[in-house]
């Protein structure tokens, strides 16, 4: 059985997911808000926080974007209506911003990656995606050597 779930339990507005290995596994040149195209069902498990965007990318279908392979988990009191879990869910973007960002796909080695997923102050959802391209092995090593530096001289600082 369901359980129930106070009013306060419920996410009104602010972060819902995060891929926190976007900026580890990609290097990011470009971000962009997208509003996305969900069903009433999928709403719901959001605002309950049931959503994973690590495996989320982006994909060109027609003239239009759509990120594939993102988890929102089925709402538990959905009654008769109910969505797939791992559908594919249209990206709202500008026009500009779509061209802008198939061109770039086009290119070898360019990818689309959610970043973050949250409710903004109007209460609807939206999805931070960046443009970027996958780093190499050398390429993380130094981003953690940079990321252990940083962490030392806040030691050496704060004493």
């Amino acid at each position: 059985m369901a359980e129930n779930k106070r009013r306060t339990d419920f996410i009104t507005s602010g972060l819902v997911a995060q891929n926190r290995r976007a900026h580890f596994d990609y290097a990011i040149n470009e971000t962009f808000e997208a509003g996305l195209i969900l069903t009433g069902t999928e709403v719901k498990s959001l605002r309950l926080g049931h959503a994973n965007i690590n495996e989320a990318y982006g994909i060109i279908e027609g003239e239009e974007l759509y990120m594939s392979n993102m988890f929102i988990a089925s709402y538990d009191n959905q009654g008769y209506a109910s969505h797939a879990e791992r559908r594919n869910r249209k990206l709202l973007l500008h026009r500009r911003e779509v061209i802008k960002i198939i061109n770039a796909l086009n290119r070898k080695g360019a990818t689309l990656i959610a970043i973050k997923l949250y409710f903004d102050k109007r209460g609807r959802a939206k999805l931070e995606i960046g443009l970027g391209t996958g780093k190499k092995l050398y390429d993380k090593r130094e981003t953690m050597k940079d990321r252990d530096w940083n962490r030392e001289k806040a030691r050496i600082m704060a004493r």
